[in-house]
């Protein structure tokens, strides 16, 4: 692996963190919950994006996208992890995009489904949790029983974002109980107006979302509305999460915690106590050098993920590793970056504070870090000479 990342993606690079330099951090504390951008702003930064070149960077060029590996994106995500202007989720400074579940549309499925949401016309939610089962295929209730041409849905999901306000969702289901996460989950789309699907109740977080609990009540839907084939769900699913894991869950808060290392340092320069600056005392000295030597083990780690991952390598496994080491990284960089700012810390006159909550919830959602530790050791355990699988 060649660790220069090259002329073209330097200028990427760059052109992204003086766009947050100049525009977005600027305007970042107008709101609490990391939506300062109004739908103004947000048409003139479109113009300046399309002026970039990075207009829905993250489709795949035969839908109309930018294309880009994933490696780009991570260049890109972990720059606008600097500023907290943008929603931590559904942001959509560069358009609107798909996800990796809705790539797997085929046929009409594309004109019904995906490009909806590309155009922005239509907008879509992943629905995957549920009470009783999150990480846990093995737990989960809601089931998709073939009827003729359709599935007949029941079931809960619990903690889905953007339930609110999607057109759609992708559901996981059971279409054959039996087998669960070895062939008998799939994914089907289902019209939030169906008949039967029922918006029971938000959630209201710390980090200032609201998913919501959606009820599935005998909901028909045509088994064409499947994406993939039937049994392929489990396996689209964790694919979406395992780009997620690299990208949002790795480089996003990359550029967080170089951020917050940042101000830190430019705040115990000038801050005296004692009559001296705070960057004069050890202690400080060893927070400051311990976020930035932690700061770049992670982000080699998040390019060297996602660089595999663009030479088709299997990065399920260093992927649990990036998202585990990344978000606990930062959240350790963050709380010393406002132990060091002080009272002054706490307050909501600085990003940090939001930070410390977003930063909090991604630990537990999309797989717990337990439970990608527990994954991870299975799987290293698997693989090592002469052993036996480990037990569940």
């Amino acid at each position: 692996m060649d660790f220069d990342l090259g002329p073209e993606l330097r200028m990427v690079q760059q052109t992204v963190r003086t766009f947050v330099d100049r525009e977005l951090i600027p305007v970042e504390m107008q709101s609490d919950v990391g939506d300062a951008i109004t739908p103004e702003r947000y048409a003139e930064f479109h113009r300046k994006v399309r002026e970039m070149g990075l207009w829905q960077f993250d489709v795949p060029e035969r839908f109309g996208g930018g294309g880009l590996g994933l490696l780009e994106r991570c260049i890109i995500q972990e720059e606008i992890g600097r500023t907290k202007a943008l929603p931590f989720r559904h942001n959509e400074l560069f358009g609107p995009t798909g996800g990796a579940v809705l790539y797997h549309c085929q046929g009409e499925q594309v004109e019904r489904f995906l490009l909806p949401v590309l155009r922005g016309e239509q907008k879509v939610c992943f629905a995957q949790t549920e009470p009783e089962g999150g990480a846990d295929p093995a737990g989960m209730r809601t089931t998709a029983v073939r009827d003729g041409d359709d599935y007949v849905i029941n079931g809960t999901k619990r903690f889905i974002t953007g339930a609110a306000r999607a057109h759609f969702a992708q559901v996981i289901a059971l279409t054959d109980p039996e087998k669960r996460a070895h062939g008998g989950i799939s994914c089907i789309i289902v019209p939030m107006h169906t008949p039967g699907v029922k918006l029971v109740r938000a959630d209201h977080t710390m980090m200032g979302d609201e998913p919501w609990e959606i009820h599935f009540d005998n909901v028909r839907v045509p088994v064409a509305n499947r994406i993939g084939e039937e049994g392929a769900g489990f396996r689209l699913a964790q694919e979406w999460l395992t780009v997620n894991r690299i990208k949002i869950h790795g480089a996003y808060p990359v550029g967080i915690a170089r951020r917050a290392l940042e101000m830190a340092m430019e705040y115990a320069k000038v801050r005296k106590t004692f009559g001296q600056p705070l960057s004069q005392r050890q202690v400080i000295q060893f927070m400051l050098a311990d976020s930035a030597m932690e700061i770049e083990a992670a982000r080699l780690l998040v390019l060297s993920t996602a660089w595999q991952f663009d030479q088709g390598q299997d990065v399920r496994d260093r992927s649990y590793m990036v998202k585990i080491v990344c978000t606990e990284m930062a959240s350790r960089v963050v709380d010393r970056a406002i132990q060091i700012h002080g009272g002054v810390g706490l307050t909501t006159d600085l990003p940090l504070e939001y930070w410390y909550r977003q930063l909090r919830s991604i630990r537990i959602t999309e797989g717990a870090t337990e439970v990608l530790r527990w994954r991870l050791a299975r799987s290293l355990l698997t693989a090592s000479p002469g052993s036996d699988r480990p037990a569940d």
